[in-house]
Protein backbone atom coordinates (compact mmCIF):
# COMPACT_ATOMS: atom_id res chain seq x y z
CA UNK A 1 0.00 0.00 0.00
CA UNK A 2 1.30 3.19 -1.35
CA UNK A 3 0.41 6.54 1.25
CA UNK A 4 0.72 9.82 0.72
CA UNK A 5 0.88 12.49 3.17
CA UNK A 6 0.04 16.40 2.50
CA UNK A 7 2.68 17.52 4.83
CA UNK A 8 6.67 17.51 5.16
CA UNK A 9 6.36 17.84 8.98
CA UNK A 10 8.42 14.55 9.92
CA UNK A 11 5.43 14.32 12.73
CA UNK A 12 2.50 13.87 10.49
CA UNK A 13 4.48 11.62 8.30
CA UNK A 14 5.52 9.38 11.79
CA UNK A 15 1.92 9.26 12.90
CA UNK A 16 0.29 7.97 9.78
CA UNK A 17 3.36 5.30 9.67
CA UNK A 18 3.06 4.12 12.83
CA UNK A 19 -1.17 4.50 12.35
CA UNK A 20 -0.41 1.84 9.43
CA UNK A 21 2.02 -0.09 10.40
CA UNK A 22 0.40 -3.24 10.12
CA UNK A 23 -0.07 -2.45 6.56
CA UNK A 24 3.22 -2.20 5.71
CA UNK A 25 2.96 1.04 4.13
CA UNK A 26 5.13 2.58 1.99
CA UNK A 27 4.32 6.35 2.67
CA UNK A 28 5.36 9.47 0.96
CA UNK A 29 5.93 13.27 2.13
CA UNK A 30 4.08 15.82 -0.31
CA UNK A 31 4.51 19.28 0.39
CA UNK A 32 1.25 20.40 -0.18
CA UNK A 33 -0.94 23.55 0.50
CA UNK A 34 -3.63 23.24 3.11
CA UNK A 35 -6.26 25.76 1.18
CA UNK A 36 -6.78 27.30 4.72
CA UNK A 37 -4.94 29.90 7.35
CA UNK A 38 -2.06 28.81 8.74
CA UNK A 39 -4.60 28.96 11.93
CA UNK A 40 -7.49 27.43 10.83
CA UNK A 41 -10.29 28.62 13.28
CA UNK A 42 -13.23 26.13 13.16
CA UNK A 43 -14.02 22.32 12.47
CA UNK A 44 -14.95 22.93 8.85
CA UNK A 45 -12.28 25.14 8.17
CA UNK A 46 -9.56 22.70 9.92
CA UNK A 47 -11.25 19.61 8.51
CA UNK A 48 -11.43 21.53 4.79
CA UNK A 49 -7.59 22.22 5.38
CA UNK A 50 -6.80 18.09 5.85
CA UNK A 51 -9.12 17.13 2.77
CA UNK A 52 -7.42 19.50 0.64
CA UNK A 53 -4.42 18.26 1.94
CA UNK A 54 -5.40 14.76 1.41
CA UNK A 55 -6.17 15.43 -2.59
CA UNK A 56 -3.61 17.59 -3.51
CA UNK A 57 -1.37 14.43 -1.58
CA UNK A 58 -2.76 12.11 -3.60
CA UNK A 59 -2.64 14.46 -7.32
CA UNK A 60 0.93 15.06 -6.94
CA UNK A 61 2.11 11.10 -6.59
CA UNK A 62 1.39 7.74 -7.97
CA UNK A 63 0.01 6.44 -4.26
CA UNK A 64 -3.25 4.52 -3.60
CA UNK A 65 -4.24 6.96 -0.74
CA UNK A 66 -3.75 10.56 0.17
CA UNK A 67 -3.48 11.19 3.66
CA UNK A 68 -4.50 15.07 4.74
CA UNK A 69 -3.58 16.20 8.47
CA UNK A 70 -4.95 19.39 9.75
CA UNK A 71 -4.56 20.98 13.38
CA UNK A 72 -6.59 24.03 14.21
CA UNK A 73 -8.85 25.56 16.94
CA UNK A 74 -12.54 25.81 17.53
CA UNK A 75 -15.32 27.02 20.60
CA UNK A 76 -17.76 24.43 21.19
CA UNK A 77 -21.08 25.25 22.54
CA UNK A 78 -21.43 24.45 26.16
CA UNK A 79 -17.73 23.75 26.56
CA UNK A 80 -15.68 26.71 28.30
CA UNK A 81 -12.62 28.34 26.08
CA UNK A 82 -10.88 27.50 22.90
CA UNK A 83 -10.14 24.38 22.01
CA UNK A 84 -7.39 22.45 19.98
CA UNK A 85 -8.55 20.19 17.24
CA UNK A 86 -7.06 17.96 14.78
CA UNK A 87 -8.55 16.65 11.99
CA UNK A 88 -7.41 13.81 9.07
CA UNK A 89 -8.96 13.16 5.48
CA UNK A 90 -8.17 9.74 3.63
CA UNK A 91 -8.85 9.78 -0.12
CA UNK A 92 -8.23 7.41 -2.81
CA UNK A 93 -9.70 9.71 -5.31
CA UNK A 94 -13.22 8.35 -5.76
CA UNK A 95 -13.81 8.93 -1.62
CA UNK A 96 -12.81 11.01 1.42
CA UNK A 97 -13.46 10.07 4.32
CA UNK A 98 -12.77 12.31 7.42
CA UNK A 99 -11.83 11.64 11.17
CA UNK A 100 -10.67 13.60 13.85
CA UNK A 101 -8.91 13.26 16.71
CA UNK A 102 -8.42 14.43 20.72
CA UNK A 103 -9.98 17.93 21.67
CA UNK A 104 -8.14 19.85 24.09
CA UNK A 105 -9.03 22.88 25.81
CA UNK A 106 -6.03 25.51 25.22
CA UNK A 107 -5.08 28.07 28.51
CA UNK A 108 -6.84 30.95 28.51
CA UNK A 109 -3.51 32.91 28.35
CA UNK A 110 -2.70 30.99 24.91
CA UNK A 111 -6.42 31.26 23.55
CA UNK A 112 -5.71 34.95 24.34
CA UNK A 113 -3.04 35.66 21.88
CA UNK A 114 -4.40 33.18 19.15
CA UNK A 115 -7.73 35.63 19.25
CA UNK A 116 -5.22 38.30 19.01
CA UNK A 117 -3.81 36.77 15.50
CA UNK A 118 -1.17 34.78 16.83
CA UNK A 119 -0.77 30.94 15.24
CA UNK A 120 -0.54 28.05 18.08
CA UNK A 121 2.50 26.53 17.12
CA UNK A 122 4.43 29.99 17.86
CA UNK A 123 2.79 31.15 20.85
CA UNK A 124 3.47 27.46 22.39
CA UNK A 125 7.34 27.85 21.86
CA UNK A 126 7.42 31.25 22.53
CA UNK A 127 5.79 30.14 25.61
CA UNK A 128 8.27 27.18 26.45
CA UNK A 129 11.13 28.82 24.88
CA UNK A 130 11.38 26.70 22.40
CA UNK A 131 11.74 26.52 18.67
CA UNK A 132 9.50 23.59 16.55
CA UNK A 133 7.12 22.16 19.28
CA UNK A 134 4.83 21.51 16.53
CA UNK A 135 7.58 19.01 14.72
CA UNK A 136 8.12 17.48 18.06
CA UNK A 137 5.61 16.83 21.26
CA UNK A 138 3.31 19.61 20.06
CA UNK A 139 0.72 21.87 21.90
CA UNK A 140 -1.04 18.37 22.83
CA UNK A 141 1.78 16.85 24.46
CA UNK A 142 2.79 20.12 26.65
CA UNK A 143 -0.69 20.45 27.78
CA UNK A 144 -1.40 16.57 28.90
CA UNK A 145 2.20 16.57 30.65
CA UNK A 146 2.92 14.05 27.79
CA UNK A 147 -0.34 11.78 28.33
CA UNK A 148 -0.61 12.05 24.67
CA UNK A 149 1.89 14.01 21.98
CA UNK A 150 0.82 15.32 18.63
CA UNK A 151 1.55 11.95 16.81
CA UNK A 152 -0.60 10.23 18.88
CA UNK A 153 -3.59 12.68 18.52
CA UNK A 154 -3.15 12.88 15.05
CA UNK A 155 -2.62 9.03 14.34
CA UNK A 156 -6.00 8.63 15.98
CA UNK A 157 -7.41 11.27 13.48
CA UNK A 158 -5.83 9.14 10.76
CA UNK A 159 -7.04 6.19 11.93
CA UNK A 160 -10.74 6.98 12.10
CA UNK A 161 -10.39 8.30 8.92
CA UNK A 162 -8.78 5.38 7.34
CA UNK A 163 -10.85 2.71 8.96
CA UNK A 164 -13.91 3.26 6.96
CA UNK A 165 -11.01 1.89 4.13
CA UNK A 166 -10.92 -1.24 5.62
CA UNK A 167 -13.61 -2.38 7.08
CA UNK A 168 -16.98 -3.67 5.45
CA UNK A 169 -19.36 -1.93 7.75
CA UNK A 170 -19.02 1.57 5.62
CA UNK A 171 -20.52 -0.02 1.82
CA UNK A 172 -23.37 0.46 0.99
Amino acid sequence: MHVAVGSTNPVKIEAVERTLERFDPTVTAAAVDSGVPEQPWSVAETADGAETRARRALDATDADYGVGLEGGVARFEGVPGLSLIMWAAVTDGNRTERGSGPTLRLPDSVARRLEDGAELGPVMDDLLGTNGIAESEGAAGVLTDGLTDRKRALGEAVACAFGPFRTTHYRS
